[in-house]
């Protein structure tokens, strides 16, 4: 009997997808706003924070002519002051113990990339679960602290290899990337009273 080719695909597809996945990890949500994220991919950027990583960024609703639309900054963004996300606040994505923190003092001009190292807490959980979080200011914790999932630990800069105010998170344990998830229940909580 012939199977029709699309059956064919769709099967493999099954078979080879969930086999061939990276690892996840869940984490708390790193703003207790609107974001959204892009994501790196192994190869795309150097290092074991970065492979599978995410670039987040705060966005807000803007009208114009009238209608509603899901915005990162407001007018052109030429000034870091523009963008929704500048200088609020960052959440720790896990309950883990700070690990390493480095301060590069210099703001970046949007649309500019400027130069590394970025400003980063690094976090690793009791599993051995490692998280970076680049691109931060104003730092609210010091080494050797134990953080909470959703504590604040810094807010949105942008310094380092940025263009613009995010955040990089990345995840690993070992030498395995792990891809991000935030855990969308603990979002609800966050956003339950901010967006109806």
């Amino acid at each position: 009997m012939r199977r029709p080719l699309y059956l064919i695909l769709l099967i493999g597809a099954l078979t080879c997808s969930a086999a061939e996945a990276p690892p996840a990890v869940l984490t708390h949500p790193i703003f207790n706003e609107l974001f959204t994220c892009s994501e790196h991919w192994v190869g795309n950027l150097k290092g074991a924070g970065d492979n599978l990583g995410s670039d987040c960024f705060i966005e807000d609703f803007v009208e114009e002519n009238g209608r509603l639309w899901a915005r990162a900054h407001s007018g052109d963004g030429m000034k870091n002051e523009q963008w929704f996300g500048w200088h609020k606040e960052v959440l720790s994505p896990c309950t883990c113990k700070v690990e390493k923190i480095h301060v590069n003092p210099v703001d970046n001009v949007p649309g500019i990339l400027g130069k590394p190292p970025a400003s980063m807490i690094a976090l690793v959980r009791d599993d051995g679960v490692h998280f970076v979080l680049a691109h931060v200011t104003d730092i609210r914790v010091k080494v050797d602290d134990k953080v909470q999932g959703g504590q604040v630990i810094a807010l949105v800069g942008n310094n380092g290899m940025s263009r613009h105010p995010h955040i990089h998170i990345g995840a690993w344990q070992g030498e395995q990337p792990l891809q991000i998830r935030f855990d969308l229940a603990a979002m609800g909580e966050l956003l339950k009273d901010k967006y109806q």
